[in-house]
């Protein structure tokens, strides 16, 4: 007696589509709007988990629903990114506030201590002859950004950041 065994084939592929909980591998390329580049994944890519806030929310809303091998270029607003430039994140401070041992440039960063002990990463910006202007807004804040995307691979998750599932993970299609 002979028996016949259907043995699998690759009629069906499972497509792993990014969608919330799911763990994304991705390569970008970061610019701003006149084309200088402020950022990239370079040789190893970026991993995240969708849902769990880690990057910029217009940059996981671009990633969301992309799947291997996709590729696209997304502008991402400021209310998306870093938020709008706060002028009351910039302040002016006596010259005799900063340690004696920082010789203070425009353009140096440096980090100040409020006075819960948080430290909060500032930007000198300005110079006086007695007192030193720093911004506590992110170097990107009120910048458009725009990123070159390319999705290397989907882990499918549990549908949700806190692992709760009820996500739609990957989709099975025919070919």
């Amino acid at each position: 007696m002979l028996l016949l065994i259907p043995i699998a084939t690759d009629r069906y592929s499972v497509v792993a589509q990014a969608n919330t909980g799911d763990e994304v591998q991705v390569h970008y390329t970061g610019k701003l709007e006149d084309g200088t580049k402020f950022d990239e994944s370079e040789e190893e890519p970026l991993s995240f988990t969708i849902g769990e806030n880690r990057v910029i929310p217009g940059f996981e809303e671009a990633v969301t629903g992309m799947e291997p091998g996709d590729e696209k270029t997304v502008e991402v607003e400021p209310e998306q990114a870093y938020g709008e430039h706060r002028e009351d994140m910039v302040m002016e401070m006596d010259h005799d506030q900063i340690p004696d041992e920082v010789e203070p440039e425009v353009g140096q960063q440096l980090q100040l201590r409020l006075e819960n002990g948080q430290t909060v990463p500032v930007l000198i910006t300005a110079l006086g002859e007695d007192s030193v202007t720093i911004d506590a807004n992110h170097p990107l804040a009120g910048r458009t950004l725009i990123f070159d995307i390319e999705v290397i691979d989907v882990a499918e998750g549990s549908g949700s950041p806190d692992g709760g599932g009820g996500g739609e993970g990957g989709n099975i299609v025919t070919p």
